[in-house]
C-alpha cells in the first residue's frame, strides 16, 4: 500500500494535532514541517527529514504528495495557493480564510489544478456526532426546526493570562469568530444537509484589555461570537461560541418535531448523547472512533485521523465524505455576515 509524502505547514496546531495524527495514520510519511520559528526543532523532535522556514521553501525544497496548511490564518491563502500551483493535494485548516474573496481564489484555483483539497473540520467526525447527523437523516427526529450549537469556555476570562500573538489581532485573523465559530456553521449546515439562506449575528469584545508576562495588551478580537442561521425551510440554527464564561461545556442539540437528540459534555471532543421527547430521556452508546487507541496522542487526534482517511479517498478518486473548499466558501460567507474578516 503506498504511503502518501506529506509535509505539514504551521507549528501550533500543526505540531500538537496534525502530526501525531499522521505519524500514527498508516497512509501517510511525514517528511517536512515548515514555520518561520520552531521547524527545525521539531523535526529533531520528531525525526523528520526536513525543516523549513517557509511553506514556499519546502515546495522547493523537498519531494511531497500532500501539504497540509496549519498555518495561522492570515497565511492560508498564499500556502494554499503556492501548494496548489505546484500540483499538490492540500488540506486545509480553518478558518479557511481572512475573507470570502480569498476562499473564492482558493477555490477557483483547486479547480483548475484538479488535485485533492479539503478542510479540517474533524468535529465532524466525533461518534457522538456522527450519531446525531444519522438521526436526523434518517428522520428519527421529524422535520428538524431548530439547532443549538453552544460552546462555553474560561480561557478569555478577565484574569486568564495568555500570551500575546496573532491571536489576539483582528487583522490576522484572531478571535472565537475564526477559531470556534467556523467549525460551528459547518457543523450546522452538514447536519442539517443545507446552506443557510440567510445569516446575522454579531461579535463580542468583552475583554480588549489583557496582561501576560511582558505587561498589558489590547486584544482586537473577538472573545465571543454569535449567529442565527435562516435555512429557509423550517430550520433555524443558534451558535453561541464564549471565551468568558465560568464553565466550560459544549452543547450540540437538534430540536426536531417528533423529539431532540443533544451530545454535550465539557469541550467538543467529551460527548454523550441522549435522545430526548415528551416521555422519556435516552442515553445513547455510539460506536467509538477507528482509531479511539491513539486518544491518549491529543482529543483532536482520532477525529483527525479519519478526516485523513477522506483525504486518501478523495485522492484515489473513491467516494468520500471530506469537507470541500466550497463547503468553506459558504461557512466563509456565514462568518463575514457576522463581521469576521470585515
Amino acid at each position: 500500500m503506498k504511503r502518501l509524502r506529506i509535509g505539514i505547514v504551521g507549528a501550533g496546531f500543526g505540531a500538537i494535532g496534525h502530526l501525531p495524527a499522521l505519524r500514527s495514520h498508516p497512509r501517510f510519511e511525514v517528511v517536512a514541517i515548515a514555520s518561520p520559528s520552531s521547524a527545525a526543532a521539531i523535526a529533531r523532535e520528531a525525526d523528520l527529514a526536513y525543516a523549513f522556514s517557509s511553506c514556499e521553501e519546502m515546495l522547493a525544497g523537498c519531494a511531497v504528495d500532500v501539504v497540509t496548511i496549519a498555518s495561522p490564518p492570515f497565511a492560508h491563502a498564499g500556502n494554499v495557493l503556492a501548494a496548489l500551483a505546484a500540483g499538490k493535494h492540500v488540506l486545509c485548516e480553518k478558518p479557511f480564510a481572512l475573507g470570502t474573496a480569498d476562499a473564492q481564489a482558493m477555490l477557483e484555483a483547486a479547480t483548475s489544478a484538479g488535485t485533492a483539497c479539503g478542510v479540517a473540520h474533524e468535529f465532524r467526525f466525533l461518534p457522538q456526532i456522527q450519531a446525531l447527523k444519522e438521526l436526523a437523516g434518517h428522520g428519527h427526529l421529524g422535520e428538524l426546526r431548530n439547532l443549538e450549537i453552544t460552546l462555553l469556555r474560561s480561557t478569555l476570562r478577565r484574569n486568564e493570562r495568555r500570551s500575546r500573538s496573532w491571536w489576539f489581532d483582528a487583522q490576522r485573523g484572531g478571535g472565537l469568530a475564526g477559531a470556534v465559530l467556523s467549525h460551528m456553521i459547518d457543523q450546522a449546515n452538514w447536519l442539517t444537509d443545507y446552506a443557510p439562506a440567510a445569516t446575522v449575528g454579531l461579535r463580542r469584545t468583552a475583554n480588549a484589555q489583557r496582561e501576560d508576562d511582558r505587561g498589558h495588551f489590547e486584544s482586537t478580537v473577538d472573545d465571543g461570537a454569535f449567529a442565527l442561521l435562516d435555512y429557509g425551510n423550517g430550520c433555524v440554527a443558534r451558535l453561541t461560541a464564549d471565551g468568558t464564561t465560568a464553565v466550560e461545556s459544549y452543547t450540540c442539540a437538534l430540536h426536531g418535531e417528533k423529539r431532540t437528540a443533544v451530545a454535550s459534555g465539557p469541550g467538543m471532543t467529551e460527548l454523550t448523547l441522549y435522545t430526548v421527547d415528551s416521555d422519556e430521556t435516552d442515553e445513547l452508546t455510539c460506536k467509538p472512533s477507528p482509531y479511539s487507541e491513539y486518544e491518549s496522542l491529543g482529543p483532536n487526534v482520532p477525529p483527525l485521523m479519519e478526516l485523513y482517511d477522506e483525504l486518501v479517498k478523495k485522492i484515489e478518486g473513491k467516494p468520500n465524505v471530506l469537507p470541500s473548499f466550497e463547503d468553506a466558501l459558504i461557512t466563509q460567507k456565514a462568518l463575514a455576515a457576522v463581521g469576521y474578516g470585515a
